[in-house]
């Protein structure tokens, strides 16, 4: 027989304020959010991090909250609207609005903030890619924060096991499930943001571009193996060949990845940083 975890049932309001509800999913964007930007302020500070390579200054850190913030909400918001549930926003455009309600895309909300790095980068004139660089090496820490989220929500369980070990979601049905959003949080956070580090101290920051690179390789390739574990959203379901809309959106992530990553990797080495 299949050992079945209980599902831990946390209640997704942290505190009741009057009118007023603090969820465990708004509080897990204002932390990362939080979090990044502290992680940001460090690399910044660490001049060896960085070598020759352009390097934004606090100044830009503390813009870079705000811009990346907006770019996070509203890309993520229109992503979902218009590549996981365009039909129902159709039929209901005040319902866009609704964000509380849940419905956010990570692809849509890495395409807006890098909206939002390229107009910060302008308007500052600093360079593009130190900003993309800076930005993708505290992403993990907000996805790892977000899937913890999407768990105690619960959402976006993963697809029913017949494995050994499997955890009943409520609202999901009677048979176990993957907890695909603590594998997501593992892989997609806690695993890049490790190796993250690592090439940042061997001096990745050193060549424009290539965090920026292995981390949309990355995160791609770890969305695609995730979503092997994950339950397709019910609107969609499964694509062609099976395929899921995650893992047809990571591909041309991974492709982006590569090229920046081959294209740092040409920079003379005379832009290389020195190692931590």
């Amino acid at each position: 027989m299949p050992i079945l975890i209980p599902y831990p049932a946390i209640d997704p309001v942290l505190l009741n304020l009057g009118p007023f509800a603090i969820r465990w999913y708004a509080l897990a964007y204002i932390a990362g959010l939080l979090l990044g930007w502290a992680y940001a302020h460090a690399l910044v500070k660490r001049a060896s991090l960085w070598g020759q390579a352009p390097r934004p200054d606090a100044a830009a850190v503390d813009d870079l909250l705000v811009y990346a913030a907006i770019g996070v909400i509203l890309g993520g918001r229109l992503g979902y609207v218009l590549f996981y549930n365009p039909q129902f926003y159709l039929q209901n455009p005040l319902e866009v609005f609704s964000v509380w309600k849940g419905g956010m895309a990570f692809h849509g909300g890495f395409a807006g903030t890098a909206l939002a790095i390229f107009i910060l980068a302008r308007q500052r004139r600093i360079s593009v890619l130190a900003i993309t660089d800076l930005c993708c090496a505290v992403v993990p820490i907000g996805l790892f924060l977000g899937r913890i989220a999407n768990f105690i929500k619960p959402e976006l369980w993963g697809r029913v096991t017949d494995a050994s070990v499997g955890m009943i979601f409520p609202g999901a049905g009677p048979l176990p499930r993957h907890p695909s959003q603590l594998y997501e949080a593992g892989l997609e956070g806690l695993v890049i943001f490790l190796l993250l580090l690592g090439a940042i101290r061997l001096g990745a920051l050193g060549r424009p571009g290539l965090v920026t690179g292995l981390f949309a390789t990355l995160y791609g390739a770890a969305r695609i193996a995730c979503e092997f574990f994950r339950e397709p959203d019910p609107q969609l379901g499964f694509l062609f060949g099976g395929a899921t809309m995650g893992m047809l959106l990571s591909l041309p992530m991974i492709a982006l990845g590569l090229f920046f990553i081959l294209r740092a990797w040409r920079e003379p080495l005379a832009r290389t940083a020195k190692p931590a």
